[in-house]
């Protein structure tokens, strides 16, 4: 079995010390940053690469939310955010730059670790060409056109971008229109793992794809939100 790479980039030298060492006893072989030039160089250099990134938003020299758009350019590694500010601000910020999963400090290593097999585990970027049978993979959903093989996705013939999770809660909910989930189903079946009931996840990635989906996110045609039960796709938009 081959063993997992991990770049871990955190400028505490103590949560470091508490964090990378842990996770070589699981098994895994971590590189260390300590500022964001640090974590983009050992990136960029890294043959053949790492299977995850553990990046803290507060670092020197370049933000972790700069390292993050550096990652995205050239690659869709998974990404787990490490952040000792709270609330919807970063959360939003480092999910919707193309973050995979968010845990705030102070976090336990068991989690920690639960988090980052569940990445890794979910980590599927490999995207094969189109063939015959494929070329009616593409649903169209109102204005919005969804191609199932080649993850794209218009709105009113303006190319969209998604991140992986974006296109996943997607995927989740026009193969099933008319069908109500909750934020708990939401996260199994796009995360593949158990919920922790961090209900911000969810709610950043809904207001995210909405923003790119929805002429008005204040009021979507599409994913209708049904409050204290879950989201569905409106059946009159298919």
């Amino acid at each position: 079995m081959s063993i997992h790479r991990l770049l871990l980039v955190e400028d505490d030298r103590s949560i470091s010390e508490m964090v990378g060492p842990y996770l070589e006893k699981e098994g895994y072989d971590v590189t260390y940053a300590y500022d964001g030039l640090e974590a983009e160089h050992l990136f960029s250099q890294s043959k053949p690469g790492y299977d995850l990134v553990i990046l803290d938003l507060m670092l020197p020299h370049r933000s972790g939310m700069d390292v993050l758009q550096t990652i995205r350019a050239i690659s869709l590694v998974p990404v787990l955010i490490l952040s000792a500010k709270d609330g919807e601000v970063d959360k939003a910020l480092g999910l919707g730059f193309g973050a995979d999963d968010y845990l705030s400090k102070p976090f336990s290593l068991i989690e920690l670790t639960a988090r980052i097999k569940a990445a890794i585990r979910r980590a599927n970027y490999t995207v094969g060409p189109v063939t015959e049978e494929a070329k009616d993979t593409r649903i169209h959903i109102g204005g919005l056109v969804v191609d199932m093989e080649t993850y794209e996705v218009e709105r009113e013939g303006t190319p969209v971008r998604l991140t992986s999770k974006e296109f996943g809660i997607l995927k989740l909910f026009v193969t099933h229109p008319g069908r109500v989930f909750t934020k708990a189903q939401i996260y199994a079946s796009v995360w593949n793992d158990h919920y922790y009931g961090d209900e911000n996840i969810i709610n950043v990635h809904m207001r995210r794809l909405r923003e790119k989906l929805e002429v008005d996110p204040s009021a979507p045609q599409y994913i209708k939100t049904l409050w204290g039960i879950g989201y569905k796709l409106e059946v009159g938009q298919t």
